[in-house]
């Protein structure tokens, strides 16, 4: 391994033909697409790589002055050559690959934490499909690729079990949570045991795991341009189900999707009950994943992709519409009339004025905006969520000018986003007489602490590749130049507590493998930024709805 990078540099873009650029209303009478092999990032159009750069684009990706659009100010020491291999970087490979796990002497996955000095093991020592997308990230843009493709295929595999909570039969599609290799020394074998969410706090499924298995299969995709996995028939039935479980129809008047507490990366009880963004936005850009890859050779084939034209049309429509905030909006909100009956009333939830929070009219920048948490009839959570933003972004669930605005908004409101440590998961922290009612008392999630504003380090992968896709890649050094100060030093933990992220976390894992991985992603794609490629889809030119109110016209 190369000293002080361990990695190699290779080009990403294996482009999945014409899909990351779209056009819904054709789809359904066009070939199949082939993907093209190896292109490197200067034969690209620049334009295929970002959206809405305005005068800050690609073009000027190691030049652009941040003091303009926003006041910026890049630290002094951006001033050295922002590719230039950090010190810290050597240690993080070392780690990753001693978080690697081996079943019948193929790697298949990456452990949580490596945690040395924690007796208590719980899960850390299980494979948890949501954490390993970074280091699957990490391996594929370092050129290996195998790990990935043996993660990919062993999940699958574990959908295929039956799975139970007491006496009740999850769905077919349902992924895994996490799993774990048994190794019996004695007669030399191993075994997978899987947990689909009956050991995990709380016992609710995963909805997020086969959304991240269909977002992985593409970037393993698009890196490697091999077909062949994607195209096998295990593969394709394993989408099919995973949208089965999404695509059915009930009693549900919106096309988001209807989840419980703690089905995502906030795990635990945190009021995200209901429609939260994080599996919204996960879920819209699974559909535009699995679009670019399932088969239209037989009738199912062709009903599905269908089905998913369809809610991709509706879903996109009702996310920007009404999960979308910014000060237009949020004043608009403000005067909304109450009790209105009919087609023609425009506050279609019943949301009470009286209802928002006094702290959003201070957090709204007059620049600005973002999708709130979560949107159901006679409540909007107003809270802030990093994953689902950034997510919407790199899926195009945001328009160009939504995903400047929410870069406006991490720009104009620094301190309480990232602070000394990035990134915030939520903000801002629940407390007091709500803290009680919304998490249960929960001593984990206290004020500023876990997923209760508390800031994770993981998240530095997500909003680098925002920041790259915006034209924005000053916001991701100087996230990455914090996380630098202290990640190593520190033991590359789970997550910091604080108002600003300054404090190692009450009960964070040190060498947690995400924390690690996503640094590493991170950093590579500001050194290498057509590794965007893997996990960014462009804008579809043709699915631009009407949109009466205003998106933050920041152009």
């Amino acid at each position: 391994m190369d000293g002080h990078l361990g990695m190699r540099k290779i080009s990403s873009h294996c482009s999945i033909s014409e899909m990351d650029d779209f056009d819904l209303s054709r789809l359904l009478d066009k070939p199949r697409l082939n993907i093209e092999r190896q292109r490197s990032f200067d034969e690209r159009s620049l334009s295929e790589l970002s959206i809405g750069l305005g005068r800050a684009g690609l073009e000027n990706y190691d030049t652009y002055s941040p003091g303009g659009r926003s006041g910026f100010n890049t630290p002094a020491s951006s001033t050295r050559n922002s590719f230039e291999p950090h010190p810290m970087v050597a240690d993080a490979w070392e780690s990753l690959r001693k978080s690697l796990v081996h079943f019948r002497g193929q790697p298949v996955g990456t452990i949580a934490a490596v945690d040395h000095q924690s007796e208590e093991v719980l899960n850390y020592d299980q494979v948890f499909v949501r954490d390993f997308v970074p280091s699957a990230l990490a391996f594929l843009m370092n050129g290996e690729p195998d790990i990935v493709k043996n993660f990919l295929l062993k999940t699958l595999h574990l959908q295929g079990w039956e799975k139970r909570v007491d006496r009740f039969k999850l769905g077919e599609g349902v992924m895994p949570a996490s799993f774990k290799v048994l190794h019996d020394p004695i007669r030399k074998t191993d075994t997978l045991i899987a947990d689909f969410g009956e050991s995990a706090i709380g016992r609710v499924a995963p909805v997020d795991s086969g959304f991240w298995w269909i977002i992985l299969l593409r970037a393993y995709t698009k890196s490697t341009g091999d077909l062949s996995l994607a195209e096998s028939a295990s593969c394709q039935k394993g989408m099919k189900l995973i949208l089965t479980l999404c695509l059915s129809e009930g009693f549900d008047t919106f096309p988001t999707l209807l989840c419980a507490d703690g089905c995502c990366m906030v795990d635990r009880r945190m009021g995200i009950y209901g429609y939260p963004i994080e599996i919204q936005a996960l879920f819209f850009m699974a559909l535009r994943s699995a679009l670019s890859m399932l088969k239209q050779d037989d009738a199912e084939g062709k009903e599905c992709v269908e089905r998913i034209v369809k809610r991709l049309h509706a879903l996109s429509y009702h996310m920007r519409s009404y999960f979308w905030l910014d000060f237009q909006q949020l004043n608009d909100i403000y005067r909304y009339k109450t009790e209105e009956y009919s087609h023609t009333a425009v506050n279609k939830f019943n949301v009470i004025p009286d209802s928002i929070p006094d702290w959003v009219f201070e957090f709204m920048p007059n620049r600005g905006g973002y999708f709130i948490g979560n949107v159901s009839p006679a409540r909007m959570d107003f809270r802030w969520f990093a994953l689902g933003n950034c997510v919407a972004i790199l899926s195009s669930l945001a328009t160009p000018e939504q995903s400047m605005a929410i870069m406006d908004l991490i720009e104009a409101r620094w301190d309480e986003l990232v602070g000394e440590m990035p990134l915030k998961i939520s903000y801002p922290a629940i407390e007091s007489h709500e803290w009680r009612i919304v998490t249960g008392c929960d001593p984990k999630n206290t004020r500023w602490s876990y997923h209760n504003g508390g800031s994770w380090p993981v998240l530095l992968w997500l909003v680098t590749a925002a920041c790259i896709k915006t034209g924005r890649p000053q916001i991701a050094r100087r996230a990455i130049e914090l996380a630098e100060n202290r990640l190593l030093k520190d033991g590359w933990p789970e997550y910091y507590d604080g108002k600003l992220g300054r404090y190692i976390g009450k009960q964070a894992r040190k060498y947690q493998t995400w924390s690690i991985a996503g640094y590493l992603v991170a950093k590579m794609m500001l050194e290498d930024p057509s590794h965007l490629g893997m996990i960014s889809l462009e804008e579809d030119k043709q699915m631009k709805p009407v949109i009466k109110r205003s998106s933050s016209w920041t152009c």
